[in-house]
């Protein structure tokens, strides 16, 4: 029973870890991507003159 519980802790203990990698990983990625989506918007915005229609999705 003993080892059950600690294989179970164990195998807890490995997927976060690995949760937390791939969190940090894609975190950076959204980051950037809001980055460039911001962006665009901008140029967007000030290269459009009245329609504004194409900010939308």
């Amino acid at each position: 029973m003993f080892w059950k519980i600690l294989g179970f802790i164990v195998l807890i203990w490995i997927a976060l870890a690995l949760l937390g990698t791939i969190i940090k990983g894609v975190f950076w990625l959204v980051v950037a991507g809001a980055i460039v989506l911001g962006l665009v918007w901008l140029y967007k915005a000030i290269s459009s003159n009245e329609d504004h229609s194409s900010l939308k999705f």
